[in-house]
């Protein structure tokens, strides 16, 4: 349906003075969803109407309406529009979802990674510290034991020439026996004494020295071996013997076993020095 903007003057009628052909019916054309309609001229210039017609539009005066294969044409069009824009979104969701656990997955390896080479660093450090702490001990115990072997000397150099007299004054006439069968018995030498020493828990620890150790090297090897103590402070300790009961004093320790009357075996008993 079309309607023309031209009119004819009032003293004017078709019968008589018809319109001239070109603005007698207006051209009516259709692009795509605009419809353009154009009506006759106006003062030399064109004359010309868009009108956009949707589906269901109501016909109105001067404008196109749709069949109906075009408006199931359109909503078919639009129907396949928001199903593409639908798959396009959950397409979308899809990659973000999978892009999301990929993230998760690798932050998981990298924390994982990290424990572990956590867990393998305190290993090594602890390691490395019983590697130091053994080092330190087998040094004290070589310590000591340097200290008590320029004590023997010293002593063995200090006692030299009256251990070294001894055989010449019992060599004087007269002091040899007049028969075998006269002899003293000769008292037996012993190279090894075997300590047993009494903690204060109830244990006890046993351990062999040579006879010509000093005290100080049990002691030394009380205090290595005995257990921790609550609070973990190791308080000196005193050493005593069984029977007759005697308490060594420091001066013992640096005596030999030998001359403590330990040989061949003793036991000891572990006390708590009292603080002087």
């Amino acid at each position: 349906m079309w309607t023309s903007r031209w009119r004819p003057p009032s003293d004017m009628s078709w019968d008589r003075n018809p319109p001239p052909p070109s603005r007698v019916a207006p051209k009516v054309l259709t692009e795509g969803r605009c419809v353009t309609v154009q009506g006759p001229e106006e003062d030399g210039r064109a004359n010309t109407d868009c009108l956009f017609v949707g589906p269901g539009a109501p016909a109105e005066e001067g404008r196109l309406v749709l069949s109906e294969e075009e408006r199931q044409e359109q909503t078919k069009r639009m129907l396949e529009l928001v199903a593409q824009k639908q798959r396009e979104r959950e397409e979308r969701e899809e990659r973000e979802a999978l892009e999301r656990e990929r993230q998760r997955r690798k932050q998981g390896q990298e924390l994982s990674a990290a424990r572990q080479r956590l867990q393998e660093d305190e290993m090594r450090r602890a390691a490395e510290e019983r590697r130091r702490e053994k080092a330190e001990e087998l040094a004290a115990r070589q310590r000591v034991r340097e200290k008590i072997e320029r004590d023997k000397a010293e002593r063995a150099k200090k006692y030299g020439g009256s251990v070294s007299s001894q055989p010449s004054a019992s060599a004087q006439p007269g002091s040899v026996p007049s028969s075998p069968s006269q002899e003293p018995p000769s008292k037996r030498e012993y190279d090894q004494c075997r300590i047993q020493v009494r903690l204060p828990d109830g244990t006890s620890l046993t351990q062999t020295f040579r006879a010509r150790e000093q005290l100080a090297a049990v002691r030394l090897y009380v205090e290595l071996h005995r257990g921790e103590e609550p609070g973990g402070d190791q308080d000196p300790v005193q050493l005593l013997s069984g029977f007759p009961r005697r308490a060594f004093s420091e001066a013992d320790m640096e005596r030999p076993l030998q001359d403590l009357g330990l040989v061949p075996s003793a036991v000891l008993i572990v006390a708590k020095k009292c603080p002087s």
